[in-house]
């Protein structure tokens, strides 16, 4: 399911701009989720963070690298 989608299940509309078109429409909410994505990714991240400084090396090193492939699911 694409952003556009999703904003209409939330009972975001789809409006007219002056112009015919409704290019803002995707724009603004493709900006929105995003940064909501990565909002979530980073509380993600930082949540193994918090829980591998409390584990024994193997557990923390597994929780380490869980938080680094969280964040980078936002650079691709």
């Amino acid at each position: 399911m694409n952003i556009i989608e999703l904003a209409k299940r939330a009972g975001f509309v789809e409006y007219e701009l002056d112009d015919g078109t409704t290019e803002a429409f995707d724009k603004r909410y493709a900006k929105f989720a995003a940064l909501v994505a990565a909002h979530e990714r980073e509380a993600c991240a930082k949540l193994c963070i918090q829980m591998a400084n409390r584990c024994d090396d193997i557990r923390k090193t597994a929780l380490e690298v869980a938080a680094e492939n969280i964040r980078a699911r936002g650079t691709t």
